[in-house]
């Protein structure tokens, strides 16, 4: 059993009279990827901010490797390694240049630094590149220098702020593999909007909307909630909407055009649908499953979140 590393409890922040974040309480593992997945405006950058010491929550308390980062802000940021959506880099400063300088502003001692560059280089598979200036570099390179100094101090959290935003598909790749590697032996928080992103990498999420924790478990329990339940049907001779409303299964039945009916059901249905369609002439063309959008999957969350937790 992996101890927690991370414990929010009761956090709110406010910014002039609207609530950023309202009553979110949660604690991670020591090691793992977690997902901490919302729209833009849910409140993820701002419990990021929180969770890093940059913000002071308006109430509410984090504890970082039992340490509190309210109350010793200095000490705790010595365990949290952090990637902002903007890595912070020095352009005209080569990748050697730059993480010294990163090193020193973690107040590493001194005769640990340069071991500490030439690992985390390692690490990222950037020493190839050590005397090369950063605004030479290419996107996926940029970032995964960001990474090497978001990790250069050994932090226990690492904390990423969509870091595969603006890169090409074989830079996600690449920086998606780097951050499973990070999570091997250490908590990461994987900060985004894009859920494949959570879905390729974490082991756990969290979501948020609306300033509230409208979801944590697991990444299957999270994929129990975007089981798709909708089928798009498209026949030559359309069978009526009662005819499918009276198939066992089917919840529910809604015309797109003359000939495509958007279906809803709540069990395995398709051969029943192709079985009826030979023995009835319907002379079915087309059926495909209609996935659950992210924002479907927000809308239900949150409304769920506000049956049990009224505003």
């Amino acid at each position: 059993m992996l101890e927690n590393i991370v414990k929010v409890e009761n956090l709110y922040h406010k910014y002039g009279k609207d609530w950023a974040v309202k009553d979110v309480s949660f604690e991670i593992k020591s090691r793992g990827i977690l997902g901490l997945l919302g729209s833009n405006g849910a409140g993820k950058s701002t419990t990021m901010n929180i969770l890093c010491g940059v913000l002071n929550q308006t109430e509410g308390q984090v504890w970082i490797n039992d340490i509190n980062v309210r109350q010793k802000p200095i000490e705790a940021r010595r365990y949290i390694g952090f990637l902002p959506q903007k890595a912070p880099l020095h352009l005209d400063l080569t990748v050697d240049e730059y993480l010294f300088h990163c090193a020193h502003l973690r107040l590493m001692q001194p005769k640990e630094i340069k071991s500490a560059v030439e690992r985390v280089k390692d690490y990222c598979d950037i020493g190839h590149h050590s005397q090369r200036l950063l605004r030479n570099l290419s996107g996926g390179y940029q970032q995964r220098v960001g990474i090497a100094q978001a990790i250069i101090h050994n932090p226990t959290l690492v904390v990423l702020d969509e870091p595969t935003n603006g890169l090409d598909p074989v830079q996600i790749a690449e920086v998606r593999k780097l951050i499973k590697e990070i999570g091997k032996d250490r908590a990461v928080i994987l900060s985004t909007h894009i859920l494949s992103e959570v879905q390729a990498i974490c082991d756990e999420i969290k979501m948020m909307e609306c300033g509230r924790l409208v979801f944590s478990g697991s990444l299957r329990e999270f994929n129990d909630y975007q089981k798709p339940d909708t089928l798009l049907m498209t026949f030559e001779t359309c069978p009526s909407l009662g005819e499918l409303n009276a198939i066992p299964g089917v919840t529910k039945v809604s015309p797109v055009d003359e000939r495509t009916i958007r279906l809803q059901y709540n069990k395995a249905i398709s051969e029943i649908l192709v079985k009826k369609s030979v023995e009835k002439g319907w002379r079915l063309k087309e059926i495909y499953i209609e996935k659950n959008s992210l924002d479907d999957i927000f809308a239900k969350l949150s409304q769920e979140n506000l049956q049990t937790n009224p505003v």
